[in-house]
């Protein structure tokens, strides 16, 4: 529980949001709230499983949330009782409790030379990481509202792979993939901004609460991926015309609820407990580095599910599907790989 030293040591990062699924999708859909009790149990999983890998350093974004104080007492009790765990060292950063903490935190990760991040958050907290940092692998643990991007699973799990990873037992070939996103420029890039998985135009003109579940301001989603299991507005694609994180292209979906333009009607999960009816009035794929032109004259633009570019008539507004445009840590594929070639088995004893 140190500040950062130089160190060849295999190193990670953690930026933990330590209060994802706290907005207002929380109130009006009765979604989940994870404690600081619980992320804090998450991290030492995780930590302890990439420590057992040969992970000895973890950098760490602090934070006001009592995510960090808990983590460094617990840490402290289990070091007491012998357990082994990498070395926790916090960013010389103070905190704000703004997403500025996200951004800071994944500058000063890259220029410390970890070898992946680990993101503790939803989609909002992930797509501030890539944001301003494209060039290290990210590796999610999912404890926001919706949760589109970051897989769930078990953070032990995720700390092997990660640790497999880091200390170079398996390589970036077998170990890492690359993913697309959506590129939102406004006026030819005086704004610009991303999203990993949908960017959604509605037409309120104001920010209010970031968080998007109203439908009858909405009037068109961008997705770079669709699934049918997803939940919120990415699931509109993956119930209407499925598209996986790997394959080729996007989905553009443009709604409506007058019954003269639309073409269907589709139930849509659009935020946890809440199915609700959507108006398509048509859809078509996106080709790769092809520009969409927005058609509303006035509104805003909600980056996986939160309010972040409001434009008006003056404005030119495009979204671009990019490509192999960041990495993240394969879980499956480092697990399989593991197995595969034997990573996990212990030398037998000499008879």
């Amino acid at each position: 529980m140190s500040k950062p030293t130089s160190s060849s040591t295999p190193c990670i990062g953690i930026i933990a949001n330590p209060v994802s699924a706290r907005d207002i999708r929380r109130v009006v859909a009765n979604a989940s709230n994870l404690q600081t009790t619980d992320r804090v149990s998450m991290l030492l999983r995780m930590m302890g499983a990439a420590g057992s890998m040969g992970v000895g350093r973890v950098l760490m974004m602090p934070d006001k949330g009592g995510v960090s104080a808990m983590l460094i007492r617990s840490l402290t009790r289990e070091l007491q009782q012998h357990h082994s765990f990498p070395q926790l060292e916090f960013l010389d950063l103070v905190p704000t409790t703004t997403v500025q903490d996200t951004f800071a935190a994944a500058r000063m990760m890259q220029d410390a030379g970890v070898k992946a991040i680990v993101v503790l958050g939803g989609d909002g907290t992930h797509r501030a990481v890539v944001r301003e940092c494209r060039g290290i692998p990210i590796v999610g643990m999912s404890t926001g509202t919706n949760n589109a991007f970051p897989e769930l699973r078990e953070p032990t799990i995720t700390g092997l792979a990660v640790g497999l990873y880091a200390t170079g037992q398996i390589d970036s070939t077998h170990a890492v993939v690359q993913n697309k996103l959506l590129e939102v420029c406004i006026n030819g890039g005086e704004r610009r901004d991303i999203a990993l998985v949908d960017a959604v135009i509605s037409t309120d003109r104001f920010i209010g609460a970031r968080a998007l579940w109203k439908m009858e301001s909405l009037t068109a989603v961008y997705l770079s991926f669709a699934e049918p299991q997803a939940l919120g507005l990415s699931s509109i694609g993956g119930l209407l015309q499925p598209l996986g994180r790997r394959d080729p292209g996007g989905l553009a979906i443009h709604l409506s609820d007058d019954p003269a333009l639309r073409r269907l009607q589709l139930l849509a999960p659009i935020a946890p407990g809440m199915v609700r009816p959507v108006g398509i009035r048509h859809w078509e794929t996106m080709p790769a580095d092809q520009p969409f032109a927005v058609t509303p004259r006035a509104g805003v633009v909600a980056l996986d599910g939160e309010r972040e570019l409001t434009f008006d008539s003056r404005d030119s507004v495009q979204i671009t599907l990019r490509e192999n445009a960041f990495p993240t840590v394969d879980v499956i594929a480092c697990m399989r790989f593991a197995a595969c070639n034997g990573l996990f088995r212990l030398s037998s004893p000499q008879t």
